[in-house]
């Protein structure tokens, strides 16, 4: 099948899914499968673990259930969208699970998302049911509800949830009868999430499972986990990243998972020296503050194995240093939350390998280099394509966007332009697009720059990236005021807030100027603001 018709279908090509079968990588158990056979087998060890307390494979699986019953008997069609707006924690796993089992399907919404972003992603997808906290980042959800509706989203109802390890009893409470769930389908839409675009509003991924339990596969040889491991997914679960470090990867072993509503340095290193956590998950930005907060108070994480990062360019010296005070291999995937992984480290990697590339390039994900101008194939070093197992189905009704992610004979294309050499180790040379990566966030520079630019008295503005230690990233903004006009960076910001533009989007460096510098074409010299962003924050070697 062609790319447009397998998006369309909302499920995988049935031929390449043979074959994916066949190989191996591919399987006909689901998720809901596989908790509730852990329930049968050891329904009180612990699934999920935070600094609050435990919560049990027995209570997960009925946790999903009782979701999903409640989800039945709103009466929507098979197949429906059912929004997920809630931090990480045992009740968006159980929501996820839920929703899943209930044969409808999950939008996985950010917990840090604002309203404007909330309200597209909605609209977008169709979905007029969410699932959250009755109180949500400082506002009740009536007052949510409310604002999105403002924004044209078509919500119709609502489930709370409440915080399954403070209602532990929640989990166990009256499930309203209910028809006999759906047969689950590993190789169809079960989860959209969202992905930075530069367009404005995040375009929306479709995903499968069996791209997630393939995704496992390659995670497990790399690591070389063991039946013991106990993970810490630092990375929350709607994102790719998050959804095989908590969702599948110890679901699929039948360990547990150390999970914190909202991530801190300290209380993570505690947890870490408390569980014996064996596994860490966490972008870049979050090992740094980690390897920051252990120089001011040790903890004892001789337990860790392995630490999976990713999302952005990992820093040899801080990622040296982290294997030297915990022990632990650190291990990383090349890909997106589109393409899955087109290459990987291993702890068999000498160190130089896996710090300093993205490492081997995966056979089974046949990857090619292109012309980013042409789309000739190139050897060496190119823009990188793929397909295979770990792939996405595209995304949910966008012809337009799937048609610059796919090539026309079927390659999904990463932003970047990578180099690799003759031992099939892949480097990230630089990007086609422009994304400013702050803490492992790709964010999009011409989306905040629309943004920005809705202030009255700003008459142009470029967003670019400003080098940071610790976020690798940061928003920097650089503004020529309309005339006779005034602004500062809290004006900017109390803006946004107002728009309802996500906290993520916005700037941390302001830079005024009389105009902005120009290309001989008349467009803004964006590369002359990155090499005086560059300068004017320099990071230290």
């Amino acid at each position: 099948m062609k790319p447009l018709d397998v998006a369309r279908s909302l499920r995988a090509d049935p031929e390449a899914a043979a074959r994916y079968r066949a190989a191996g990588w591919w399987g006909a158990t689901t998720l809901s499968d596989r908790v509730a056979a852990l329930a049968a087998t050891k329904p009180g060890e612990p699934a999920w673990i935070t600094p609050e307390g435990r919560f049990s494979w027995g209570a997960y699986d009925r946790a999903a259930t009782r979701i999903a019953a409640l989800i039945a008997a709103r009466g929507l069609a098979p197949g429906a969208r059912v929004a997920v707006l809630l931090p990480d924690g045992p009740a968006v796993h159980a929501a996820l699970l839920g929703v899943e089992r209930a044969g409808m399907v999950a939008v996985g919404i950010g917990a840090r998302a604002g309203v404007a972003e909330i309200a597209h992603l909605l609209k977008r997808t169709g979905a007029t049911l969410l699932i959250a906290h009755e109180a949500t980042r400082e506002r009740t959800l009536d007052d949510l509800v409310a604002a999105v509706r403002a924004q044209g989203a078509a919500l119709a109802d609502t489930l709370i949830v409440p915080d399954l390890i403070a209602q532990r009893n929640w989990s166990a409470g009256e499930t309203p009868d209910h028809a006999p769930f759906p047969p689950g389908d590993p190789d169809a839409l079960f989860l959209i999430n969202s992905t930075s675009g530069t367009t404005g509003m995040p375009k929306c991924v479709m995903h499968t499972q069996n791209r997630w339990f393939y995704f496992h596969q390659l995670a497990a040889e790399a690591g070389r986990f063991a039946e013991d491991e106990i993970f810490m997914g630092a990375v929350p679960a709607p994102f790719g990243f998050g959804l095989w470090t908590a969702h599948f990867s110890p679901t699929i072993l039948g360990c547990p998972t150390v999970v914190l509503p909202k991530f801190d340095a300290g209380t993570a290193l505690d947890m870490i020296e408390r569980e014996r956590v064996t596994v860490l998950c966490c972008v870049s930005t979050q090992f740094i503050m980690l390897l920051n907060e252990q120089a001011e108070r040790p903890r004892n994480l001789s337990s860790l194995r392995a630490m999976f990062t990713g999302g952005e360019a990992v820093p040899y010296r801080r990622a040296a240093e982290f294997e030297e005070v915990t022990g632990a291999a650190v291990l990383q995937f090349y890909g997106s939350n589109e393409t899955g992984a087109l290459s990987r480290t291993t702890s068999t990697d000498a160190r130089d390998h896996r710090l300093t590339t993205a490492g081997r390039v995966i056979a089974e994900m046949e990857v090619r280099l292109f012309d980013p101008a042409t789309g000739a194939d190139v050897e060496g070093r190119g823009q990188p394509g793929c397909r295979g197992p770990a792939t996405c189905l595209g995304y949910w009704d966008d012809d337009e966007a799937n048609a610059k992610l796919f090539t026309p004979d079927g390659w999904m294309l990463m932003g970047d332009i990578v180099e690799v050499d003759e031992d099939a180790y892949l480097r990230v040379v630089g990007r086609t697009s422009e994304f400013i990566i702050r803490g492992g966030k790709n964010l999009s520079a011409p989306a905040i720059e629309a943004e920005v630019a809705t202030h009255p008295a700003i008459a142009l503005v470029a967003a670019v990236p400003a080098p940071d230690p610790v976020f690798g990233e940061r928003v920097c903004i650089y503004v020529a005021p309309r005339p006779n006009q005034q602004v500062t960076l809290e004006e900017i910001l109390r803006h946004l807030e107002d728009r309802g533009v996500s906290r993520e989007w916005f700037p941390e460096y302001l830079v005024l100027m009389d105009d902005l510098p120009r290309s001989s074409g008349g467009k803004v010299a964006k590369g002359a603001l990155t090499a005086d962003a560059k300068q004017r924050w320099a990071v230290p070697a």
